[in-house]
């Protein structure tokens, strides 16, 4: 992706959220299926298009209530559309599963002729038994496949597109960000980010959560009550109901965020942080339920954003501004526009 934005025209704008859908695919790819793919050098990978066009199928569906009714949605454009991006998604899905398969049937377990240094999320999930020492079935592992697939990089995405966005918009706050992670990188030879770097990085960490604050990936959740809860008003929500939670209005509370829509890391300073409420800021939910790979995200979202400054300066585009959209995750509906120079050219 970096590769990719070096090369382009600087002296015009450019729409970063499908690169940075691209790149996440790619990354997920590789770290949890070890399976290399072209989505970052295609001009408009399916497998993205298909996500982004079930995000917005889905949430029709919850607010068209003729198509909450299985049999009239099925028969529709909508759902045909559904269906047909459905199907494709499931067969990616299906062909990473059999190249897995295959590979390990011919006893194939080195990469580029050497021995893989770790089990991928898919090795585990073909080699797990129950206590009957059966396996999971091949459906059962593509529906894991498909959450990790679909959750894994489109909601990441939002979060590294929303925070370029962000620090492009202050360039106050990108100076220290890129002051810090210099500092980091000096006298690297191959100037990469590494795992210990993660914990070394704090101001860029705040301006990272506090991002994840003004625009959280996925903006509402739901959840199913196991026994009646009594709201403080007094009235009562029976068991077995869903109950939606709206991630982004809680994090736009101004009695908890005093003017909520300023951007201002320095909420997420240690001092700051220490009396809030524990569910005041839930990017990636919380309780038993809460998002299996957050870990996972925050670490890809450091790396991306450390390389992205070290390299680049950002500016907004002022002619293209974004406007949010609430999918099922949160995007911008005409993209997100930035000026992106490389520093030896500023």
């Amino acid at each position: 992706m970096l590769d990719k934005w070096a090369s382009i025209d600087h002296s015009k704008s450019i729409e970063i959220q499908n690169s940075v859908s691209q790149m996440t695919l790619d990354t997920l790819l590789r770290c949890a299926f070890s399976y290399k793919s072209n989505c970052q050098t295609a001009n408009e990978d399916p497998y993205v298009k298909s996500v982004y066009r079930l995000a917005e199928l889905i949430l029709l569906r919850f607010f068209f209530p003729l198509y909450l009714i299985d049999s009239i949605f099925n028969i529709s454009y909508h759902g045909y559309q559904f269906k047909k991006a459905c199907d494709f998604v499931h067969n990616e899905a299906r062909q990473v599963i059999a190249d897995r398969r295959r590979a390990l049937s011919l006893g194939q377990t080195k990469e580029n002729g050497n021995k893989r240094r770790y089990l991928d999320f898919l090795d585990i999930l073909l080699s797990t038994k129950d206590e009957d020492g059966n396996g999971l079935t091949d459906a059962e592992i593509r529906d894991e496949v498909d959450t990790f697939m679909f959750e894994g990089h489109d909601t990441t995405a939002s979060g590294i597109s929303w925070i370029l966005y962000n620090l492009a918009r202050h360039p106050e706050y990108q100076d220290k960000c890129r002051e810090e992670i210099d500092e980091l990188m000096e006298g690297k030879e191959e100037k990469l980010f590494e795992w210990d770097d993660l914990s070394k990085i704090p101001y860029t960490t705040m301006c990272i959560k506090e991002s994840l604050r003004l625009h959280p990936p996925v903006p509402f959740i739901a959840r199913k009550l196991t026994k009646s809860m009594t709201l403080p008003d007094g009235r009562t929500v029976p068991a077995d109901q869903l109950a939606a939670v709206n991630i982004f209005a809680c994090h736009h509370n101004a009695n908890i965020w005093p003017d909520p829509e300023v951007y201002d890391p320095e909420r997420f300073s240690p001092e700051n942080m220490k009396d809030r409420p524990p569910h005041a800021f839930v990017p990636f939910a919380a309780g038993p339920r809460n998002c299996i790979g957050q870990n996972f995200a925050m670490n890809e979202i450091k790396v991306a954003i450390a390389m992205t400054i070290h390299r680049f300066v950002l500016s907004v585009d002022d002619s293209k501004p974004p406007s949010r959209t609430c999918l099922l995750v949160l995007k911008s509906k005409n993209g997100i526009h930035l000026h992106i120079k490389p520093r030896e050219t500023m």
